[in-house]
């Protein structure tokens, strides 16, 4: 069944993702536990601080304090970055060279046609519904925007159902589908609905 086999390599193909996100949420708390515990940089900021106060104590922690909360976000964003380049590296790379990602290979699935420009279009289609727009909606949340992170948590909704839910259409076509003008067929079984590819001479 074509749509089970879809859902089960999406499945997949996220589990890789999350796997990613983990590992850098892992490198991140390190970095950011670094910058607590890395007393001789924390006490060369703070005699600096104090020295150019003039005496404003509570103002000179509060300096330090910012600093390091801006150093910690700044590497959570960093970190939400990453995932979201790689996420788009991994779903292009697989789609150019292969015609497949990892989990639409174990399933005898291909993607076709996946020229590298068709590829680009759907990597950053699946990519923005996949993880992208939830990552912007987190780092919102990190920078204290919590109104506007709950809204795009919700369009992060949205766009995933956009993309998803037209795999139930007769032309089992995602939104990336549609926009790269590709299709996702059974390994060696053509579907109409794609935009053929161009022949060159």
């Amino acid at each position: 069944m074509p749509k089970l086999r879809r859902a089960v390599a999406w499945c997949i193909d996220f589990a890789l993702v999350l796997t990613l996100a983990y590992l850098l949420a892992v490198l991140t708390f390190h970095r950011i536990a670094g910058l607590l515990t890395d007393a001789p940089e924390l006490a060369v900021h703070g005699c600096f601080d104090l020295l150019t106060s003039r005496g404003d104590v509570v103002g000179a922690s509060e300096t330090l304090g910012l600093s390091l909360w801006h150093k910690a976000v700044f590497d959570v964003e960093e970190a939400f970055g990453m995932l979201v380049v790689a996420t788009f590296l991994y779903q292009w790379g697989c789609l150019a060279l292969a015609g497949r990602t990892l989990g639409k290979g174990l399933l005898g699935l291909q993607v076709s046609p996946c020229a590298p420009a068709r590829a680009a279009v759907r990597a950053a289609v699946t990519t923005a519904a996949d993880i992208a727009v939830y990552a912007v909606a987190c780092v919102l949340l990190v920078e204290g925007q919590f109104v506007l992170s709950a809204l795009v948590w919700a369009l992060a909704v949205v766009v995933f159902l956009l993309n998803a839910l037209p795999v139930f259409s007769p032309t089992r076509r995602s939104l990336a589908d549609r926009l790269a003008g590709t299709a996702v067929t059974v390994l060696g079984v053509s579907t109409p609905g794609a935009t053929p590819p161009v022949r060159t001479s």
